[in-house]
C-alpha cells in the first residue's frame, strides 16, 4: 500500500512538472518590458504574464533550452523607439521589427545579443548615423536597415562582420563613398543593396575581388568605371547601376553566363552592345539614356524588349529603334 502511494505521489509530481511553464522567467520579464515600452499594443495581447511566454504570438523558444530565440513584429501600427529591453534576451538569434513606426536611433545595448544572426529594422523611421558598433555582432548573416532615415556615411567597420551574407542599406539618406574595406568581406558576402541614397565617388575596385549574386547601386551619384564588377569569371545574377554618373566603354565588357538582370539606364556609358549579350537569358535589360552607338546585336532575348530599353542613346540602332544606316 505504501509503495502504491509512493508511485501515485511520483506520478503527481511528474504531471505537475509537465504542466510547469517552460519559458525562462528572465526572458518573460524582458518581453513584458518590451511590451510596456511599445505602449502595450493590441498585437501583443497574447503576451499575458499568466501564461507561458513560449506560447506567445510573435516569439519562438528553442525546443531544448526553452530560451527565446526569435522575436518578429511585422506590419503593425506600433510606434515608439527600439526597446532597450531587447538586449535582455541573450539567446536571441532572429530579431525583426519590420514596417512599424519606430523612431530614434539603434541603441548600443543591442551589441549584447552575441547570438544574433538575423537583424531586420527595415521600413521604419529610424534616424541618425548607422552605428559602427553593429560590427560587434559577429554572427550576423543578414543586416537590413533599408527604408529608414539614416544619414551620414557607411561605417567601414561593417566589413568586420565575418559571417555577413547580405547587407541592405537602401532607401535612406546616406552620403559619402562606399567604403574601400567592403572588398574585405568574406566570400559568403553576396548581396549588397545601396540604392536610393546620396552616395558619391567611385565604386571601390576592391569589390571586384568578391563574387556577388546581387548588387543594387541605383539612384545615387556614383561615378567612374564599374566594368570590373562583371566578367566571365563572375556569378552575378542581378546588377543595377541605373541613375548614376558611371562612365566606361561597354563594348569591352565580358558578361558572366549567370547574368539575368542588367539595368544601366541614365548614365554616361559609351561604346556598343557586345555580341556576347545574345548568349544570356535575360529577364530584364535596360541601357537607355546613355551614349551608346552601333547596331543592337541580333539574337537571344535582345529583340524581346521594346524601344524603352534602348532609346535615348547617341546612335544606337536596330531592333525596336530606327534601322541602322
Amino acid at each position: 500500500m505504501q509503495i502504491s502511494n509512493f508511485f501515485i505521489i511520483v506520478l503527481s509530481v511528474l504531471f505537475t512538472l509537465s504542466l510547469a511553464e517552460k519559458c525562462n522567467p528572465n526572458d518573460k520579464k524582458a518581453l513584458l518590458k518590451i511590451k510596456k515600452a511599445l505602449n502595450n499594443p493590441y498585437d501583443l495581447t497574447s503576451w499575458d504574464p499568466n501564461t507561458d511566454c513560449c506560447d506567445w504570438y510573435l516569439v519562438k523558444c528553442d525546443r531544448k533550452t526553452h530560451r527565446i530565440v526569435q522575436l518578429y513584429i511585422v506590419a503593425s501600427n506600433i510606434s515608439g523607439q527600439i526597446p532597450a529591453a531587447v538586449s535582455e534576451l541573450p539567446y536571441l538569434e532572429f530579431l525583426m521589427f519590420h514596417k512599424l513606426n519606430l523612431t530614434g536611433q539603434i541603441p548600443e545595448s543591442i551589441t549584447k545579443l552575441k547570438n544574433l544572426n538575423f537583424l531586420d529594422f527595415s521600413w521604419n523611421h529610424l534616424s541618425g548615423p548607422i552605428p559602427p558598433f553593429l560590427s560587434q555582432l559577429k554572427k550576423l548573416n543578414l543586416l537590413d536597415l533599408s527604408f529608414n532615415n539614416f544619414t551620414g556615411s557607411i561605417p567601414s567597420s561593417l566589413s568586420k562582420l565575418p559571417n555577413l551574407g547580405a547587407l541592405h542599406l537602401d532607401r535612406n539618406s546616406l552620403t559619402g563613398e562606399i567604403p574601400e574595406s567592403f572588398g574585405k568581406f568574406t566570400p559568403e558576402f553576396t548581396n549588397l543593396y545601396l540604392s536610393h541614397n546620396q552616395l558619391t565617388g567611385e565604386v571601390p575596385r576592391s569589390l571586384g575581388d568578391l563574387n556577388f549574386t546581387l548588387m543594387d547601386f541605383s539612384r545615387n551619384r556614383l561615378q567612374g568605371d564599374i566594368s570590373f564588377l562583371l566578367g566571365t569569371n563572375k556569378s552575378i545574377q542581378i546588377l543595377d547601376i541605373s541613375r548614376n554618373i558611371v562612365e566606361f566603354d561597354l563594348s569591352k565588357v565580358e558578361f558572366p553566363q549567370s547574368l539575368t538582370s542588367l539595368n544601366m539606364n541614365h548614365n554616361r556609358i559609351s561604346g556598343s552592345l557586345p555580341e556576347g549579350l545574345v548568349k544570356l537569358n535575360f529577364q530584364y535589360l535596360n541601357v537607355s539614356y546613355n551614349r551608346l552607338c552601333g547596331k543592337i546585336p541580333t539574337g537571344g532575348d535582345l529583340q524581346s524588349y521594346d524601344y524603352t530599353a534602348y532609346f535615348h542613346n547617341r546612335c544606337l540602332c536596330g531592333a525596336q529603334l530606327p534601322e541602322c544606316k
